[in-house]
């Protein structure tokens, strides 16, 4: 099964609902993140995320009238690297993405009526004989988030990355490294080569961790001392302030001299979404993929319903006792309607 990234990460849904950090939960999750991934491509009938592909079409017989466009329907384009046309390679030139005021994403292809290639042609069969390489999907919204810490080859599966990225990239997360994009499976920890500048006790008040340098360190970024998870809210020279017993995790004490682990080793799935695993050199910037804030809510949601559901035994109620009732989930309905209405590919009658 081709590995597709989610709109959300793992950490974003146990950010929300504080879940234990255990294999059974990570499971779970990720299982409700992809199954509302993909819930909300459907509902939208667009796929969101990036891909580069070739697709092929039949000579469009439907559209003779203007044989110079093409409508792409689902296959929706970002941008195109080369089009052919009966085994003619269209100049880049005489190529039109429409609709241009406001694309991407664009649903047709045009032909300039001035050029020589003015419209679209068979070959020997009309049969898939014009063909688009390109990057398919919605947008291809991207945020710097870091920067690897050594050099990757074309088969490794582990990522070394920084803190920024620590901090940003989630379980799920779609990575592009250059040219190539890779999906995060998995993280784990690696020391960060700090430790702590002075002890600290076991009492959920106490949020100021002294560090050797804080500026090894970033804001979001959740760090491991002994068996404690802290989540940093914020960094003043070498002092970290952070939110104690994160992630489920138990509140202990620690001494000074203890290591400082951050979960900056990601395992990935190389060469996604038809990409190709090359060799990366150190400090490559890590660009991570943004769906829309929409798509990012919904998928939040549907994943934390599912989560939800499974733990009542798919038997959630809105009170308790004799006057309960199934919960109606009126919120999550009007964020489906809001997030199709916004974002959903509507329905267009065909004109020839």
């Amino acid at each position: 099964m081709t590995a597709l990234p989610t709109y959300a990460t793992r950490e974003d849904v146990k950010a929300a609902l504080d879940f234990k950090q255990t294999a059974r939960a990570d499971r779970q999750i990720d299982r409700a993140l992809h199954t509302a991934s993909r819930n909300v491509d459907a509902l939208c009938r667009r796929r969101f995320y990036p891909e580069l592909a070739s697709r092929s079409w039949d000579w469009p017989n439907a559209q003779r009238a203007r044989p110079w466009r093409l409508w792409l329907d689902e296959n929706e384009l970002i941008s195109v690297d080369e089009v052919t046309t009966g085994g003619t390679v269209v100049p880049p030139e005489a190529v039109f993405l429409e609709p241009n005021a406001y694309g991407p994403p664009y649903n047709q292809i045009q032909l300039d009526t001035s050029s020589a290639t003015s419209g679209w042609i068979g070959a020997d069969t009309h049969q898939r004989t014009i063909s688009i390489r390109g990057l398919y999907g919605f947008r291809d919204d991207e945020t710097t988030a870091g920067t690897t810490t050594g050099t990757l080859d074309a088969t490794a599966t582990a990522v070394s990355v920084d803190a920024a990225a620590s901090a940003q990239v989630g379980v799920g997360s779609l990575l592009r490294l250059d040219t190539e994009r890779v999906i995060v499976t998995g993280r784990s920890q690696a020391d960060t080569g700090q430790t702590l500048a002075g002890d600290l006790d076991a009492q959920a008040k106490t949020t100021i961790v002294p560090v050797s340098d804080g500026g090894a360190f970033e804001v979001d970024e959740t760090v491991l001392i002994d068996g404690e998870r802290l989540h940093i809210v914020d960094i003043a020279g070498d002092t970290l302030i952070v939110r104690r017993a994160w992630d489920g995790s138990t509140i202990t004490a620690h001494t000074s001299g203890a290591t400082v682990y951050a979960p900056r080793s990601l395992t990935v799935t190389r060469g996604a979404l038809g990409t190709t695993a090359a060799t990366h050199s150190g400090s490559a910037v890590v660009h991570l993929f943004d769906p829309p804030a929409l798509v990012h809510q919904l998928t939040m949601a549907e994943a934390i319903n599912v989560l939800l559901q499974e733990q009542a035994g798919w038997f959630r109620t809105a009170t308790g006792g004799s006057t309960s009732r199934e919960a109606t989930l009126e919120a999550l309905t009007a964020l489906r309607t809001q997030v199709y209405d916004a974002l959903g590919r509507k329905a267009r009658i065909r004109g020839v």
